[in-house]
């Protein structure tokens, strides 16, 4: 890393809004991302079989079945994804064809729920995309995996879903999205709410101007817990026979077999960024959408405390305000150890919106009660967690074509609130984005980098 380099990123962190042990923890961190990221530069993550042109995949017709893969199939990948398309294979006309992880116990019950052969069940992803009749891949791995396998995925021809948030970091995310834009292949974020009815009708609204320009939206996502949120069973079963642990950690960098790391892995800060990527994410993509035009965000700042569930590096509490080129703010509220939310409302110069269930709500402010009626939209399906509306839309989109309700565009975007919150609370920055240049800034105009692996 060169002398200059090292200079800036120092003077960054040495800014007067970051606390001193903000600081002297980040310079380890941020030179870390510096020796990896050029100045400017978005960081390119070298792929299997990058040197090859992309492969088109088979073309799919509408009365076609889809066979889709399966990269990791834990908890998540397994509840959510496998059994969900394994128990409605008729209605999607799918296939659950194969799976990967890297636990053997997680092989082995997939492929005994799955009905198929141990020659489909993979611990090494590249195998399963290896294969022709693999049209789709759900990716549900601990974060750090997901642009790698979404990336070597749409190389080989796949159309992915991958479970939130899009990617780790913020770099691999701009990768996932120029490959998903240079092979023209389906996107679908595992942000499920993004399916409900109730935004995509906030948007309509607020695209007939029934609401005025556009003030602050508002959401949360907060629960509690007696254990400690994430602090999910081991199983005795995980030892180091039992688990490719190198493949585990990925770019996360080395260290001794951790089962804890590895079933409680959201605490942590080398796989995931707590709330900001598994709870708000749920909150932030569904929010952009009501906007009516998802917007790359100008502006964030996120704050964090630590102060009651100690057993994490993560944040327990949570607040993010994103600002949009628009004038449009948005305002999320996170935590795992107080449940009592926000109303979810979209505030209007004219109007507001107020969101519940299936249902939009819609009331004039005072001053121009004389030129806007109340109204009120019920009935809007699908609403809360549908998986079998997410999978629809992704297979609907993959046979007919169209953009996915969680599509790259938004994923993007999002994306982009949720790493600069991350960057934000961390650093104890507020952070400037450009979208032309994919630049980050500080208020004074000092360039920041994005995180980046090991930190």
């Amino acid at each position: 890393m060169g002398k200059e380099n090292r200079k800036n990123i120092v003077s960054q962190l040495q800014d007067k809004s970051a606390s001193g042990s903000n600081r002297r923890r980040f310079i380890k961190q941020a030179a870390a991302a510096t020796a990896v990221a050029g100045a400017g530069n978005i960081i390119r993550t070298p792929v299997y079989g990058q040197s090859q042109a992309p492969s088109t995949g088979r073309v799919i017709g509408a009365n076609d079945r889809i066979n889709v893969g399966f990269v990791g199939v834990g908890e998540q990948g397994f509840n959510t994804h496998v059994r969900q398309i394994k128990n409605n294979a008729t209605k999607h006309n799918a296939q659950a064809a194969a799976a990967c992880d890297v636990f053997s116990e997680y092989r082995n019950r997939a492929q005994h729920f799955m009905g198929i052969q141990s020659g489909d069940v993979y611990y090494d992803h590249r195998k399963l995309l290896e294969r022709k009749d693999i049209d789709a891949v759900i990716i549900a791995t601990v974060d750090h995996w997901h642009a790698p396998v979404a990336i070597e995925s749409m190389e080989a021809g796949k159309h992915v879903l991958i479970e939130k948030p899009m990617t780790r970091y913020l770099s691999e995310g701009f990768d996932v999205y120029d490959t998903c834009k240079r092979t023209k292949r389906v996107m679908q974020i595992g942000a499920v709410f993004c399916l409900e009815k109730k935004w995509h009708k906030a948007a309509q609204l607020v695209r007939d101007g029934k609401i005025g320009p556009l003030v602050l939206g508002q959401s949360s996502y907060c629960r509690n817990s007696l254990k400690g949120e994430w602090n999910h069973p081991i199983d005795s079963k995980l030892t180091k026979k039992t688990v490719d642990w190198n493949r585990w950690l990925g770019k996360t960098g080395m260290r001794p077999f951790n089962a804890d790391h590895f079933f409680r892995w959201r605490k942590y800060n080398p796989y995931c960024c707590g709330i900001l990527g598994d709870l708000l994410g749920n909150k932030i993509h569904p929010l952009m959408i009501a906007s009516g035009s998802p917007e790359f965000p100008k502006r964030v700042t996120c704050l964090g405390t630590r102060e009651i569930t100690t057993d994490r590096d993560v944040p327990d509490n949570t607040q993010v305000l994103a600002n949009f080129p628009s004038g449009y703010t948005l305002m999320v509220v996170g935590s795992t150890v107080n449940q009592q939310g926000l109303r979810e409302m979209l505030r209007g110069h004219h109007g507001t919106l107020y969101f519940g269930g299936d249902k939009v709500d819609l009331e004039p402010e005072t001053p121009f009660g004389d030129e806007i009626d109340p109204e009120s939209f019920s009935g809007l399906k699908p609403s809360g967690a549908d998986f079998f509306a997410e999978h629809a839309d992704w297979f609907n989109v993959i046979r007919n074509g169209g953009e996915t309700k969680g599509n790259i565009d938004l994923s993007m975007r999002a994306q982009v609130v949720i790493s600069l919150a991350e960057m934000s609370e961390r650093m104890s920055l507020t952070l400037l984005f450009d979208e032309k240049s994919r630049k980050i800034t500080t208020g004074t105009g000092q360039e920041v980098q994005p995180l980046n692996y090991p930190a």
